[in-house]
């Protein structure tokens, strides 16, 4: 199946002097971004491939899945229409897939500069997939050294969070007095401090920015479990959030800083700073970007 949708998205790759083989990293890209640099190994052209590693991050991995679904059932899906939600899913991935389009065109007209190579693929015939090998080489070449650079950042940004909930300043804890620094960059982009600094918290996972907002907002000391509080719309609906903040957060959930894992893997794959650098502050520019004109445009509306 990978290779045929390859061959189908070639075109538009190509259009945007990349490769079809983007569409490989992309499609591992939806379970970890970190293991889609790592498949970005399988493009032999450098500038292709280094294009790949710096636009994977606009793919959905299934650390942001959750908070995407969660924005679309509860702001926007009709409780008695489940399609629609799985409408608006797609939706969500129609635009990761042209936001990375966007970034992949943007990079090969300035700093990667370069003629696409020419990509032809013989189309394998369908076969029974070896459950055992795949699972065993997953395993190994990917999930074993995903979880050793995950837990290399976890375990000091879990001490940081507890510490920032945990001690205070003044009347209120450190997250609430950060949150408050943020709060006026956030309501520029359609979000509030309290967002924005979940995200920022949310380095080393994204799984646990929704839990943050929610801690923030209910002033606990610890992550909370989400099936525990008892109606997640009223919590976010008392701190003022609208369809209009779904979709902000929606947008900076699809484009902002990769996590810790894929950054560490970045520059593994890269071998450079600079490169690196470009990998987080790319996304981040238009995922805020983005933000703040949908803002602008609800304002005006």
């Amino acid at each position: 199946v990978l290779p045929r949708i390859a061959f189908v998205l070639d075109r538009p790759f190509h259009a945007c002097d990349a490769c079809g083989k983007q569409a490989l990293t992309c499609c591992m890209g939806l379970g970890c971004n970190a293991a889609g640099v790592v498949g970005c190994g399988i493009i032999d052209s450098p500038r292709e491939r280094l294009l790949a590693i710096l636009t994977n991050c606009f793919t959905p991995c299934s650390g942001r899945f959750p908070m995407l679904a969660a924005m679309s059932s509860i702001f926007f899906a009709d409780r008695q229409s489940p399609a629609l939600s799985a409408l608006m899913l797609t939706g969500i991935f129609a635009v990761s897939m042209l936001l990375t389009f966007l970034a992949t065109k943007l990079l090969s007209a300035t700093v990667l500069r370069g003629t696409p190579s020419a990509f032809s693929i013989e189309l394998p015939p369908f076969r029974k997939p070896q459950i055992g090998r795949v699972l065993l080489r997953s395993v190994l070449d990917r999930t074993v050294f995903v979880l050793g650079r995950a837990a290399a950042v976890a375990a000091p940004a879990g001490m940081l969070i507890w510490l920032t909930a945990n001690l205070s300043v003044g009347n209120q804890s450190v997250f609430q007095y950060l949150a408050s620094i943020l709060e006026p960059i956030g309501l520029l982009m359609g979000l509030d401090g309290v967002i924005l600094l979940a995200f920022l918290f949310g380095l080393p996972a994204n799984e646990i920015i929704l839990p943050l907002i929610v801690m923030g907002y209910l002033s606990y000391s610890i992550l909370p479990d989400l099936t525990a509080v008892n109606d997640l719309q009223a919590v976010l609906s008392a701190h003022h959030w609208t369809a209009q903040t779904a979709v902000c957060v929606s947008v900076f959930t699809l484009a902002h800083w990769p996590c810790s894992t894929t950054t560490i893997t970045i520059y593994k794959e890269t071998h450079s700073v600079k490169w690196t650098m470009i990998g987080v502050l790319l996304p981040t520019c238009i995922g805020a970007i983005s933000c703040m004109i949908l803002h602008g445009l609800f304002v005006m509306i």
